[in-house]
């Protein structure tokens, strides 16, 4: 039994270090002081689409402090807020999935994560990115959205995937 916890827990720790590889933070505010530990804060994170060269997506999300904090035990809230732009010629590297995922976070030890999709609306020549929360059981209403028109980027035209 004990071995079990401790393999979810490492392996839970692990996981989220793991993921922090592929986001770069660009900054933080705290929320709330905390005696042990780190502060609650709000961080803001930027990563590149992988499939779409020229967007980068910026989150803000909330991050729990203090002892469990620290440790990666504590359960952060559902809130997050997604701004996508582009950044350089757009380029589509490879066919997309309407409601694939862009990033993924957990945001408790196993049952709960931060997710972004994307969607393409080809109507309009866009591409949409949805950031959420879900848990296994119970999952939250709470959202953002953000939209990037696939647009030239100075005399180079938008590329799509052939």
């Amino acid at each position: 039994m004990q071995r079990t916890l401790l393999s979810l827990l490492f392996g839970g720790v692990f996981g989220m270090l793991a993921f922090a590889a592929h986001t770069e933070e660009i900054g933080s505010v705290d929320t709330v002081f905390k005696w042990l530990g780190p502060d609650s804060k709000i961080l803001i994170e930027a990563f590149d689409d992988p499939k779409v060269d020229g967007v980068t997506c910026y989150v803000s999300r909330s991050k729990t402090g203090g002892i469990k904090g620290g440790l990666g035990l504590a359960e952060d809230t559902s809130d997050a807020s997604i701004a996508c732009r582009q950044i350089g010629p757009i380029t589509i590297k490879e066919k997309l999935k309407d409601g694939e995922d862009v990033f993924t976070e957990r945001r408790s030890l196993i049952f709960k994560k931060l997710q972004v999709v994307r969607f393409l609306d080809k109507a309009r020549n866009t591409l949409v990115y949805l950031v959420y929360s879900d848990r296994i059981i119970e999952g939250s209403p709470k959202n953002s959205v953000s939209a990037v028109a696939i647009m030239p980027w100075g005399a180079q035209p938008a590329k799509t995937a052939p």
